[in-house]
C-alpha cells in the first residue's frame, strides 16, 4: 500500500462525446450537444473542468468530445484549448470507445476517468476518490456509492444500482486507471456497455455462473465482485465506496436535468 502523503497527481479524461442521436438532455442547449447544456447557467463540461482544476490533485486534462467545431463554438472551450490548459480528441463511437482513445493518448500513468456529465462533482470528491484509489495496490479503481446514501438526499431519485451483500451500489461515473495493464479494463468495459443499464447481465458477464448465483441470492460481496472481475479481466480491480450522495449522480435524463438544476440552487 502507498503513503498517501506521497500522492501522485493524476492526468484526467474527460468523456464528453454524444452518445446517441436525439438526446433530450442535449436538445435543451443551443448547441445540441449534451456536453454543453447548460445546468443551472452553466455548461455540464464547464462545470466538470472548473472541478477537476480546482484540485490540487489533478495535472493535465484532456478531453474525449465534443467535436471540435462545438468546442470551437464556445468561448470558454476555446479559451481554454488556446492557451494549452486543456487539450481535446475527437470521440469515439461509445464511452468505452473514447476511454481507450483517451488512455491510448495520455502515455502516463494514474488517470482519472470521468464524464461531462457528472454536473453536481467536487474537488472533496474527487479527492477522496484519488486518495483511496492512490492508497491501492489496485490496477483500476472503480467509485460507487451505496443507494442508501443516495436516497437519503435525493429520495425520490431513481437510479440504476446493483445488489450486493452490503448494498445497492450505484455507480459513480470516476474510474482510476493506475497502470499500464489497466487498459485492459476499458477493453472489458467496451464488451459489456450495451448491457449497462441491466445489471444482471453486466454480472454474468462479468462474474461468471457461480458468482452471478451469489449475486442473485444477495450474498456476494462487493470485494468478492471485484476478486472476480478481476480474475476475469486479468486485472486487480477495486472500488472507493463514496460517502457523498452526488456522486453516483449524473444528467442522462431530464429528470436527472431538473434534479441537478435544484440542487445546484439550493447549494448557491
Amino acid at each position: 500500500m502507498k503513503n498517501t502523503s506521497d500522492l501522485a497527481r493524476f492526468s484526467a479524461l474527460v468523456l464528453a462525446g454524444d452518445r446517441h442521436l436525439d438526446d433530450p438532455v442535449a436538445a435543451l442547449g443551443a448547441s445540441g450537444c449534451k456536453a454543453l447544456t447548460p445546468v443551472n447557467g452553466i455548461p455540464m463540461l464547464h462545470r466538470v473542468l472548473a472541478t477537476l482544476q480546482a484540485s490540487d490533485r489533478v495535472d493535465q486534462i484532456t478531453l474525449v468530445g465534443p467535436h471540435r467545431p462545438l468546442l470551437d463554438g464556445d468561448p470558454f472551450m476555446h479559451a481554454l484549448l488556446s492557451t494549452g490548459a486543456i487539450s481535446a480528441l475527437e470521440p469515439a463511437a461509445s464511452p468505452s470507445a473514447s476511454a481507450l482513445v483517451g488512455l491510448q493518448h495520455i502515455t502516463a500513468r494514474p488517470v482519472l476517468v470521468t464524464t461531462a456529465d457528472h454536473a453536481l462533482l467536487r474537488p472533496e470528491m474527487v479527492n477522496y476518490f484519488l486518495k483511496h484509489s492512490w492508497s491501492s495496490a489496485c490496477d483500476v479503481m472503480v467509485a460507487v456509492t451505496p443507494l442508501k446514501t443516495v436516497l437519503a438526499m435525493f429520495p425520490d431519485n431513481r437510479r440504476t444500482a446493483i445488489k450486493l451483500h452490503g448494498g445497492p451500489y450505484c455507480g459513480s461515473n470516476m474510474f482510476a486507471f493506475m497502470t499500464p495493464e489497466s487498459e485492459k479494463l476499458a477493453a472489458f468495459w467496451r464488451n459489456i456497455e450495451q448491457q449497462r443499464k441491466n445489471p444482471r447481465k453486466v454480472i454474468a458477464n462479468a462474474l461468471g455462473f457461480a458468482a452471478t448465483l451469489r449475486y442473485l441470492l444477495g450474498i456476494l460481496s462487493l470485494d468478492q465482485a471485484m476478486q472476480r472481475i478481476s480474475a476475469t479481466v486479468g486485472v486487480r480491480v477495486g472500488a472507493v465506496v463514496m460517502p457523498f450522495a452526488e456522486a453516483a449522480v449524473d444528467v442522462d435524463s431530464l429528470s436527472d436535468h431538473q434534479l441537478v438544476e435544484k440542487t445546484l440552487q439550493q447549494r448557491a
